[in-house]
């Protein structure tokens, strides 16, 4: 029997962790059931090398465009034109990584909420959803997406690690979450046992972020501790179990959650 079909919707595959062996990464996920990869756009860079690597493989490979608050004070209106032309590839299918991150702030915080405000207008002109990055930050990060109003865009808070009450108010607003290794880590992530009871399947999105967030439930670890799209269904895996699910229906839930997010045609 084939594996259940999986989409990872959050992989940094233009990071340099993958650089040796990228097509290796994307052929060892297809073999158990991950066949289509979202690759995450932190910067304008990284979000052309992103778009680019969608041409190599149509069918399998689709990408984000935009800028990380990590980055946020370098973006400029010129570099949103080059966004704006990006989104218009057909490989592209979102906006983001954007968002808020005040855990680390390293863009100042006025320079962040310009950015992710600049960024939710390009998605509203675009017509394309939003993936969201939101650390610490939930006041601030709601109020934005709030002042959207009914034109803001269907919209995924990328690795969601935060409380109940804070999925509860993202749920309310129309998100949907991703979750990540995140939920395999004993010493951060046991909440998110109990959240993912509350995520309806059709707002449940599952992803690696990798080469980061490797599940510590993997037995054994692989060399070097590298995340990739391969390590997906033990997220899945941990996640049904906390749903009291199979995994086959966990996981096919959430590929069809993630092909009408993204608008992916589905596979047959």
């Amino acid at each position: 029997m084939s594996p259940a079909p999986l989409i990872d919707i959050g992989i940094n595959l233009t990071h340099d962790a993958f650089d040796h062996d990228r097509k290796e990464v994307i052929a060892a996920a297809a073999a158990v059931g991950v066949g289509r990869l979202v690759i995450t756009g932190t910067s304008v860079e990284s979000s052309s090398a992103a778009a680019t690597l969608t041409t190599e493989d149509p069918a399998r490979l689709f990408a984000t465009a935009g800028v990380h608050p990590h980055h946020a004070a370098e973006l400029t209106e010129p570099q949103l034109s080059t966004l704006r032309a990006l989104l218009k590839q057909p490989g592209v299918v979102a906006v983001g990584e954007c968002g808020l991150d005040y855990h680390r702030d390293y863009s100042p915080r006025d320079a962040q909420r310009r950015a992710f405000e600049w960024q939710v207008a390009l998605a509203i002109e675009t017509g394309r959803p939003l993936f969201l990055h939101n650390r610490d930050a939930q006041a601030d990060f709601v109020a934005i997406l709030r002042a959207a109003g009914r034109a803001c865009p269907r919209a995924v808070a990328h690795c969601f690690t935060g409380t109940l009450a804070e999925a509860e108010e993202l749920l309310a607003l129309g998100l949907h979450l991703g979750i990540t290794g995140w939920i395999c880590d004993e010493r951060r992530g046991r909440h998110l046992l109990e959240v993912v009871r509350h995520i309806p399947a059709e707002r449940l999105t599952l992803e690696t972020d990798g080469p980061y967030l490797l599940p510590r439930t993997l037995r054994p670890p692989p060399p070097g501790r590298r995340n990739e799209p391969r390590f997906l269904p033990e997220v899945c895996r941990v996640v049904a179990d906390a749903r009291g699910e199979a995994y086959e229906v966990t996981a096919r839930a959430s590929t069809r959650t993630a092909e009408t997010f993204f608008g992916l045609v589905a596979c047959p």
